[in-house]
């Protein structure tokens, strides 16, 4: 068993020895085959190193060689541009020699031109004086002969030559006028004539008080209450006057704004038919009637719209429009006077072939400042044009409502057609109303106006102030000059004088010679 285990170990030992040494050849031998793969490979990169070396150098050459070429071909051409360059600055300093030359030349000719302009103007001054003196002379022999001095004698021929220029402006004048007129006149008269026959309004003439009905007188004592404090109610919830006087079964209401009238009238009524009236009950039926008033005012200004076929106002606008419902001028109903502008000048328009819906709805808004000209300072036109501007109207529109009485010269057709509409709907008989006193002070002014002329011998307001009649001293208003006078008369009333429609003024100038026979 000894001996077993005793050879085993050495078997093992030599085993073991015998694997080392097969081990470090192995080793041996991959060290060989590594070191000679890595001999091989160095071999390899040195000849890859060499190669690309030689390729460097070789393209190296061929770059050197195309730097070359570029260079020598660059100077060829810079040295082709700089002898085309000192070519050409030669040729502009041979001709700026030559402009030199020339130059010296005309001024040595200027020079002596002005040495002989002078001379001239030596003996010019010569002359001159010399003439002076002649001029002298016979200024001091024609006023010895005539007897007026120069002044005299120029004041006399600038008053004859006034007198001429004026003479021959009038007639210029004349013929002008009548010419426009022989041109104009026909189809003026077609054209609002063809408007007016297919236009036709109603018109209700309303003033600033109102009347309302009473059943019985004893109605009066119940509006007023106990101690005024219904009829004291009444006016502060409407901003009204009630009168209540001896006329029988009436109460008037007296305000400027026809709004509120309306509304006191409204409530007064309902109150009437109601017959409880104390101040719980007015401040009741007052905010009944805005309320009705308001919807009334909404429908007209629709209706007008929808009448007149203007559509795209702003709501605002068509608000205002209904409260034209309750506003009026001259006695005339400012809503109805406006759609029949509208009419008119959507017919003036459609003649001309202008833009008829443009033309009819400046007419419709030609007076929309009336709506609120209590309320806000300043005149209707130049409210209705910031009403317009405000709520997005075009220039055409807003030019027109500012041109509509003259504030500003008519720029476009549009305007034109408004103004002569507006003053067709307003002058036409019955149109218009005014108070008896304001008419007869309109007649003397304008007849004041016509008399204050020099050369009017007398002047006659007829045809309800539509038309003067004046009669000129024939002695001192010549024919031609009666169209200058009557001008001057038509500006002059234009200036000073507040008129619905328009003025004709006629001059008459009457020579008359009388004798006696013996």
């Amino acid at each position: 068993m000894t001996q077993i285990l005793i050879g085993l170990g050495i078997g093992l030992v030599i085993a073991v020895i015998a694997g080392f040494i097969m081990f470090k050849a192995g080793i041996t031998y991959n060290r060989k085959i590594s070191e000679a793969e890595i001999g091989s490979a160095e071999d390899e990169a040195k000849r890859i190193v060499d190669e690309a070396t030689k390729e460097a150098e070789n393209k190296k050459k061929e770059a050197l060689l195309e730097a070359k070429e570029e260079i020598h071909r660059n100077r060829a051409e810079l040295d082709k541009e700089v002898k085309e360059r000192r070519s050409e600055l030669s040729k502009q300093e041979n001709r700026l020699h030559q402009k030199e030359a020339n130059l010296d030349k005309k001024t040595e000719t200027l020079e002596q031109k002005e040495e002989a302009l002078a001379t001239k103007s030596k003996e010019l001054d010569v002359e001159k004086e010399k003439l002076i003196a002649l001029q002298n002379e016979e200024r001091t022999k024609l006023e010895q002969i005539s007897g007026l001095s120069a002044e005299e004698a120029k004041e006399y021929l600038l008053k004859n030559l006034e007198s001429e220029v004026r003479h021959e402006a009038a007639i210029m004048v004349k013929e002008i006028e009548q010419e426009a007129k022989e041109n104009a006149e026909t189809k003026a008269r077609e054209i609002i004539g063809y408007a007016l026959q297919k236009c036709a309004a109603d018109h209700v003439a309303e003033t600033t008080v109102s009347v309302v009905a009473l059943p019985n007188d004893e109605m009066k004592g119940r509006i007023i209450g106990r101690e005024g404090r219904n009829i004291r109610t009444l006016e502060t919830m409407t901003g009204i006057d009630l009168i209540i006087d001896d006329t029988p079964e009436a109460v008037i209401l007296s305000g400027f704004d026809p709004v509120r009238r309306e509304i006191a009238k409204i409530t007064l009524e309902k109150l009437i038919v109601d017959g409880r009236i104390h101040p719980a009950r007015i401040e009741e039926t007052v905010e009944r009637a805005k309320k009705e008033i308001e919807r009334t005012i909404k429908q007209e200004g629709e209706q007008a719209t929808f009448d007149t076929n203007v559509q795209g106002l702003h709501p605002e606008i068509v608000k205002l429009l209904g409260k034209l419902h309750y506003r009026t001028s001259y006695g005339q109903n400012v809503l109805m006077h406006s759609t029949e502008v509208s009419y008119l000048s959507g017919l003036m328009a459609a003649e001309l072939g202008a833009d008829v819906t443009l033309a009819k709805r400046a007419g419709l808004l030609h007076d929309l400042g009336k709506a609120v000209d209590h309320e806000i300072e300043g005149s209707h036109v130049a409210i209705g044009v910031d009403i317009a501007k405000k709520y997005g109207e075009s220039f055409d529109v807003c030019h027109a409502i500012e041109a509509h009485h003259g504030d500003v010269q008519p720029q476009t057709l549009i305007a034109c057609i408004v103004q002569a509409a507006d003053a067709v709907s307003a002058a036409r008989p019955g149109a218009r109303k005014e108070n008896i006193e304001n008419y007869i002070k309109r007649l003397q002014k304008l007849e004041e106006i016509a008399n204050s002329f020099e050369g009017v011998d007398k002047s006659f307001a007829i045809q309800a102030g539509r038309e003067i009649r004046i009669m000129v001293k024939p002695e001192i208003v010549s024919d031609e000059g009666m169209v200058l006078v009557a001008r001057d008369i038509v500006k002059r009333i234009e200036n000073e004088l507040e008129y619905p429609g328009q003025i004709k003024v006629n001059l008459i100038r009457e020579t008359r010679e009388s004798g006696i026979a013996k």
